[in-house]
């Protein structure tokens, strides 16, 4: 049985993130597609002498309840016996509470790098069972398959793998602002409820727009326009990003992390000189196929 095993955590982008009005037991419904870009947080675990023990070190300061002490509790709970003790060096990259799904991500590592320490293989229901105490995104870590890309629907859980395209590159911009994800559901529950929508595409055509040329993408985020009016500094990223040529531009999840979509790296790169000397934050990827 191995007894250390390193793994990388991709962060995601959201090409278009519907979320309906109205939630469900707690949780809202959303229509999206999710692409994982390769900005990548590392785990380093490894077996310990004691059962039922997790240990986390971490480059940056997390909470006590973070999501890899979630997953190992759920995964422990969801095969129901001794489950090997572990401790993880995580080196986070990812920026947390940028709409990246860093620490869902992180999560969905964690619970591979378990299966191959433990020599326990999880059945898709036990997987979902793992996911759903965690977080919404999980799912899509867990389910996007070798692609990295899906179309997500349901709370989360439901993914489509679908193809995910190699021509393209991604400028990611970080504003130097946070937002909670609860926060992001108040303000959009607000925007919901003042009788103003945002228009995306329905889930069926998700697949054909992303395959489409990316100048005619109709994707949108719902999350934007009022996360807009609470971060100026958000609306400002993606004005520079459409003004630096980004063929398409919009921000991830629930922020507030923007991105831009460019033909080519050296395009994208031409864009990040530009933008660098505005922004602190901005790197350039290439869309991640796991």
């Amino acid at each position: 049985m191995m007894t250390e095993v390193c793994i990388c955590a991709p962060a995601k982008i959201n090409m278009s993130l519907r979320v309906l009005p109205g939630a469900q037991g707690g949780f809202h419904a959303v229509e999206s597609i999710m692409q994982t870009v390769t900005l990548v947080d590392e785990l380093h675990v490894c077996l310990t002498k004691t059962d039922g023990e997790c240990l986390v070190l971490c480059n940056e300061t997390l909470s006590e309840n973070n999501t890899i002490m979630s997953s190992y509790k759920a995964f422990c709970a969801v095969v129901g016996k001794n489950v090997p003790g572990v401790r993880v060096h995580l080196t986070k990259r990812i920026p947390s509470g940028g709409g990246l799904g860093g620490g869902s991500s992180d999560a969905a590592a964690f619970v591979k790098a378990l299966e191959l320490l433990s020599g326990i293989t999880l059945s898709t229901h036990q997987k979902k069972e793992i996911a759903a105490q965690i977080g919404c995104d999980v799912f899509f870590f867990l389910f996007c398959g070798a692609e990295g890309c899906a179309v997500v629907t349901g709370r989360g859980e439901i993914v489509k793998p679908i193809q995910a395209r190699r021509d393209l590159h991604v400028l990611l911009v970080f504003p130097e602002v946070k937002s909670s994800t609860k926060e992001a559901y108040v303000l959009v529950d607000e925007y919901f409820n003042s009788g103003k929508t945002v228009v995306c595409p329905a889930p069926t055509e998700l697949e054909t727009v992303y395959n489409a040329p990316v100048s005619d993408w109709n994707f949108a985020n719902s999350f934007t326009p009022s996360l807009v009016n609470r971060f100026a500094e958000i609306g400002s990223a993606l004005s520079d990003v459409r003004s630096a040529g980004a063929l398409f531009a919009e921000m991830s999840g629930s922020g507030s992390t923007v991105y831009g979509i460019f033909p080519s790296e050296k395009e994208a790169e031409n864009a990040l000189y530009e933008l660098a000397q505005r922004w602190k934050g901005c790197v350039v990827r290439p869309f991640c196929c796991k």
